[in-house]
């Protein structure tokens, strides 16, 4: 039995709301956006026809909510499928898995975004500062009103910049498409909706955030990896050096030996290559927890 056509269109999205249900939240984003906007755009132009009749009208190609949802989730399973990286054989030793991490070019994407994520968050932080601090300072003024509209507009903007930085070095799903915004409806109202919308406030709060974060992750990776290189790197330069032993030397001018570099250099360079893996574990482990941070403000809830 056919399921009978929404009459409206906030109708018609609910539905489609409700057919996605327990999809990714940046899925269900992108879908209501599509639809909206393809529903208001049909609705404008075939001027005199009622939200029911432009429903039943595009119907036919658009598709009911229902069909819809399904497209929407086939074509996100094949474009996952066509962009993650190829799977491999399972390892099952601790080894295996310890040293497989070097095949994951996710690993890697997330190492980059670690050093890019410094750059951007003391973009994103400048830009939340100067854009609050403006719109305080000119609030009495008569531009202040409009500059800080233009300042939650531009941080929609750097919301979704972010989101496919996000979704591409860290492989978590982020909006393709913005908040739909309903230009129909007076100035004053979508003022209103913009004010009203958590995301607006949850999308500062993350931009103001990036900073510290990105400060931290860049000195994570630099210094853990320069010490594993460095680690690494020691046996080679014991030849050119020609060190007779590994040894530390106080502050009060005594020598504390350690150990002969037939035994030290070793031990070092295996610990610098158990560092340079366990580093890359530490970005992948870096990269979900920021993804799932990301998702939670920047993208609207599902419900």
């Amino acid at each position: 039995m056919n399921t009978p056509l929404p009459t409206t269109i906030d109708a018609y999205l609910e539905a489609l709301r409700a057919a996605l249900a327990g999809a990714d939240p940046a899925l269900l984003q992108d879908a209501l956006y599509d639809a909206e906007e393809f529903l208001r755009s049909e609705l404008a132009e075939q001027a005199g026809k009622s939200e029911a009749e432009v429903i039943a009208a595009v119907a036919g190609s658009y598709g009911a909510p229902d069909e819809v949802a399904a497209i929407y989730r086939d074509t996100e399973y094949k474009v996952r499928r066509a962009i993650e990286p190829p799977k491999r054989e399972p390892r099952t030793s601790l080894l295996g898995r310890f040293f497989g991490v070097a095949a994951d070019p996710r690993a890697y994407a997330a190492v980059f975004y670690m050093l890019l994520s410094m750059a951007t968050g003391i973009f994103y932080f400048t830009f939340v500062v100067t854009g609050l601090s403006l719109s305080a300072g000119l609030a009495v003024l008569i531009i202040g009103i409009p500059f800080f509209l233009l300042f939650l507009g531009l941080t929609r903007v750097l919301s979704l910049v972010e989101g496919r930085i996000v979704e591409t070095m860290l492989g978590t799903r982020m909006p393709r498409r913005p908040l739909y915004s309903d230009r129909s409806v007076g100035w004053m109202e979508r003022i209103k909706e913009m004010f009203t919308d958590a995301r607006t406030w949850s999308t500062i709060l993350y931009l103001f955030l990036m900073m510290p974060l990105g400060i931290g992750y860049f000195t994570i990776a630099v210094t853990g990896f320069s010490v594993a290189l460095s680690f690494i790197a020691a046996p080679v330069l014991y030849l050119f050096r020609g060190t007779r032993w590994v040894h530390l030397d106080g502050d009060i001018g005594l020598e504390m030996w350690l150990l002969p570099p037939e035994l030290g250099l070793p031990l070092l360079f295996v610990a610098g290559i158990v560092l340079l893996f366990s580093m890359l574990h530490l970005a992948r482990g870096i990269a979900h927890v920021h993804g799932a941070i990301a998702k939670s403000l920047l993208v609207r809830s599902g419900s």
